[in-house]
């Protein structure tokens, strides 16, 4: 099934790409065609992954928007009727995309075309909270009903809460509840284990499988890398979706020799009747 993924959100250093290499990972792994576009101009972390192949698309050139290239991205996602597209974008292109895919009414020209497309805000704690959360406030507000929302919740920076209000509890959550069509939650792990491990891993522009068998990580390291890949892709698995097998066809069985000489058998029968049949005509 052809779709768009877009990982936005205006606020800048809060997992984005992240959450691009998580999805592109997921997908990788079920056996979806995948195209993956980075269009960040500031930070190329996506297409540092070498595990995808990533297209580099320049949005701003010298600080201005070339739109030519915004044109070329819809072209790319419109040409692959038969792939997912994971598009990686930066805080300073964020509100010029956005402002592109509204005015120009690309979400709904896309899903004319046969593509679905999902908005991947992210939301993390600490002091990016209210920046976060009014993104995802602003995305939901602007784009159309029709684009699906998988909201990630990034704790490695906090607890995300206001108020004493974990996010689904929050104002902002039930006023677009009907958005979102699930929430993916990056849980904050011991950092001086998990977040050592998962701190190198991004660093070197791993995915969670070349990681777990790089000689880089030792034993310890690669299992509480093999528990948060289990918890992450449990949760896509249930928003994302995983594509069915298609089913064996089952084979014809074999004819045995009983029943091949059986047939033979009449079809001999059949011969000399009509040969009997014959004679006494004459």
């Amino acid at each position: 099934m052809a779709r768009a993924h877009f990982t936005l959100q205006g606020k800048g250093g809060v997992g984005k790409s992240l959450v691009s290499a998580l999805i592109a990972q997921h997908r990788q792994e079920n056996h979806v065609p995948l195209i993956c576009v980075d269009t960040d101009p500031v930070n190329a972390t996506f297409s540092g992954y070498t595990a995808f192949s990533v297209k580099r698309i320049e949005l701003l050139k010298e600080n201005t928007i070339d739109e030519r290239e915004f044109d070329r991205l819809m072209e790319l996602i419109a040409e692959n009727r038969d792939a997912e597209v994971v598009i990686d974008n930066g805080a300073s292109s964020f509100i010029p995309l956005s402002s592109y895919l509204v005015e120009n009414e690309a979400i709904d020209m896309l899903q004319a075309l046969g593509h679905s497309v999902v908005i991947h805000p992210v939301v993390t704690g600490g002091q990016s909270l209210l920046d976060t959360l009014s993104g995802f406030d602003a995305l939901a507000s602007q784009f159309p009903a029709s684009a699906e929302m998988v909201v990630w919740l990034n704790h490695y920076f906090g607890p995300i809460e206001k108020e004493g209000k974990t996010f689904e509890k929050m104002k902002v959550f039930q006023d677009h509840q009907g958005r979102v069509k699930g929430v993916v939650t990056i849980d904050r792990y011991n950092q001086a284990t998990f977040g050592e491990d998962v701190q190198q891993m991004l660093e070197d522009r791993m995915t969670f499988n070349q990681a777990i068998e790089s000689e880089h990580f030792k034993l310890m390291s690669k299992h509480r890398l093999k528990i948060m890949k289990k918890s992450l892709f449990e949760q896509m698995d249930r928003v994302l979706g995983v594509p069915e097998k298609e089913k064996p066809v089952a084979a014809k069985p074999a004819a045995t020799k009983s029943t091949a000489k059986t047939t033979t058998t009449t079809a001999e029968a059949a011969k000399k009747r009509k040969k009997t049949s014959s004679t006494s005509k004459t």
